[in-house]
């Protein structure tokens, strides 16, 4: 895309500032106390009060306003078309790059929607567990393309969400190790009748690609709602090494986990290895397959140093 092309669909978005931004949340104090702020933590990311109230309250609210009106609208539907109504889950879409921050966005929303009037049941599903098993993988050739969109079973994440839309009651959902860095075969996600269902992934806002025998319907397409986390490649890079340095002194030192031959790098080297394979792996990625897929979607949280959100761009 040419930077006249991108300039035209941002075109499409309302910009707001960071400050701008905070003042539609007209002074409401945090509902996160500091303890619950911390256990909503990544492992290297810290989020401050002034955040949640700056950028997450406004959006929390925004949310509640979207779902209240997709309610409303399909009981309106269900009325004129004199049908039952059958009780389906408003589902949020959360995508960006690989250590960008986007886990923690969705705790931060799930925490703050179950506490929307009423206080709805709020599941969070990411879309790792929809990645093929590593033997799959490695039959395929694929285990150096993980997290590319041939290296998801789109069918059963399809499969997932139409049931979550066509409100089945109980759904599961695959879960993913990454401590194995594999599909847990022996474990599911239960979804028992949510109200609200975020669904985090890299992958969730990609379309088919051109050739590809791939159903004609795309993830987002269950979507009430979708938000991208956006930020410059190199702080993503730096959030990456970083994380990788706190995870070999951590994770990677459990025998069990797929990468403890990492276990024993200096620090010189955990950057360098980091690099490589952001380098020739998920920068890749982010490049051809998840950044042309921002503009997809409805809402853009632009971060900037320390994962402070500095700018948010709303689909008019």
């Amino acid at each position: 895309m040419t930077t006249d092309e991108l300039t035209r669909s941002l075109d499409a978005f309302t910009p707001f500032f960071r400050k701008d931004w905070a003042k539609l949340s007209k002074g409401i104090s945090s509902t996160l106390s500091k303890e619950e702020r911390k256990e909503l933590e990544g492992i290297y990311e810290t989020i401050s009060e002034s955040e949640v109230n700056d950028i997450y309250l406004p959006l929390s609210e925004l949310l509640f306003k979207r779902m209240t009106h997709s309610m409303n609208l399909h009981d309106d539907m269900n009325h004129f078309l004199q049908k039952e109504r059958k009780r389906v889950p408003f589902i949020i879409g959360i995508a960006g790059s690989v250590s960008v921050g986007k886990s923690t966005t969705a705790r931060l929303i799930q925490a703050l929607a179950t506490r929307w009037p009423g206080n709805p049941t709020v599941s969070l599903v990411t879309t790792d567990g929809f990645l093929y098993p590593n033997e799959v993988l490695e039959e395929r050739g694929l285990m150096k393309r993980k997290g590319f969109p041939e290296s998801y079973d789109i069918r059963q994440l399809l499969a997932f969400l139409t049931d979550l839309k066509s409100g089945v009651s109980t759904v599961e959902a695959p879960v993913y190790s990454h401590l194995t860095y594999n599909i847990e075969q022996d474990h599911k996600q239960e979804v028992h009748a949510p109200d609200v269902v975020i669904v985090e992934g890299i992958n969730v806002l990609q379309v088919n690609k051109k050739g590809k025998r791939m159903p004609h319907v795309f993830v987002s397409d269950f979507f009430d709602y979708s938000i991208y986390v956006d930020a410059e490649e190199e702080n993503i890079l730096e959030w990456y090494i970083e994380r990788f340095h706190l995870l070999r002194n951590t994770a990677f030192q459990n025998p069990n986990s797929y990468f403890h031959r990492y276990r024993d790098l200096n620090d010189q080297e955990a950057s360098e290895m980091a690099t490589s394979i952001w380098r020739s792996i998920n920068g890749v990625n982010l490049e051809k397959n998840i950044k042309p897929t921002r503009l997809r979607a409805d809402l853009i949280l632009t971060k900037g140093e320390n994962h402070r959100v500095e700018q948010i761009q709303l689909r008019k």
